[in-house]
């Protein structure tokens, strides 16, 4: 049988978000400790464990048909490779970052400094835009530490909640570009395994919608009812059953994550009560 080869980062927050979105997906992965490559057992799947930064070329020469990889690493280095999917998981950006004593007025101050980053692409891009030319000192590993060792004036690197910068006496001054993981896809992906990663991408889309969204179950008067499905955004029609107490109904819908609290406040004002949520595992639709 015909399998589709994915790359995941083999370690990190990524490799282990990754993972889990498959898992979400029912892709049964039999990779053992220190694994390079693993198959699935109920999916013509196939994983192969590499480094981030090495993702983009296995995508562009064919080795690997799909990648799960940050949205960073393709702006420096695959910008000609296809984003089939933004995934929503392992948020991060990318930063210009100073000494916390240093004066920073803008980002004129740092024509001709020197800057310690793994992005060089990426920075020379941005600053290109404002007509200001750093000095790249290319540093592959912990950048953080450049300018307390009088290596660099700035560094350019991810920034998740800011505690490493914190920890390192530095300063985000310049957020360059916000990432997120993605599901990209090689040039050269065969017809064949175009199918595979179309039902593939169905079942992502599928857990997506599902963590973006509440399954919201509520009891309500008679009376209040019509009011109240007029402040739910559910996906077509909310169901409205009976309950066996005279005059009362019960109402389920689904309600997006990222408005939950607002429309449950309103819901509660307009006569809504019991309200019981329930996470949803996966939308299809």
């Amino acid at each position: 049988m015909n399998k589709i080869k994915i790359a995941v980062q083999k370690s990190g927050r990524l490799n282990q978000d990754s993972l889990k979105l498959l898992k979400d997906c029912g892709i049964s992965i039999d990779n053992g400790k220190d694994q390079l490559k693993a198959s699935a057992s109920n999916f013509p799947l196939e994983v192969l464990y590499l480094r981030n930064g090495d993702i983009p070329q296995y995508l562009r020469d064919g080795v690997v048909d799909i990648a799960i990889i940050g949205e960073n690493v393709l702006i420096e280095k695959g910008t000609d490779i296809a984003i089939v999917e933004r995934l929503g998981f392992s948020k991060c950006r990318v930063s210009i970052a100073v000494p916390k004593d240093a004066e920073y007025k803008s980002i004129q101050d740092l024509d001709g400094a020197r800057i310690a980053t793994s992005y060089p692409n990426t920075v020379l891009n941005y600053f290109k835009q404002f007509n200001v030319k750093p000095d790249i000192h290319l540093i592959n590993g912990s950048v953080e530490i450049a300018p307390n060792i009088g290596l660099a004036d700035a560094i350019c690197d991810i920034v998740s909640s800011g505690s490493t910068l914190f920890k390192n006496n530095l300063k985000e001054v310049e957020k360059m570009l916000t990432s997120e993981a993605v599901l990209a896809a090689s040039p050269n992906i065969s017809a064949e395994n175009q199918k595979i990663l179309d039902k593939l991408q169905f079942r992502i889309e599928s857990v997506l919608k599902g963590r973006k969204s509440k399954y919201v179950l509520m009891n309500a008067p008679n009376d209040k009812v019509e009011s109240i499905i007029k402040l739910l955004p559910g996906m077509r029609s909310p169901t409205v059953l009976p309950l066996a107490e005279p005059g009362w109904s019960s109402i389920h819908t689904v309600v997006p994550k990222n408005s939950f609290w607002e429309v449950i406040d309103e819901l509660k004002a307009n006569g809504a009560e019991g309200l019981l949520v329930v996470p949803i595992e996966k939308m299809v639709l």
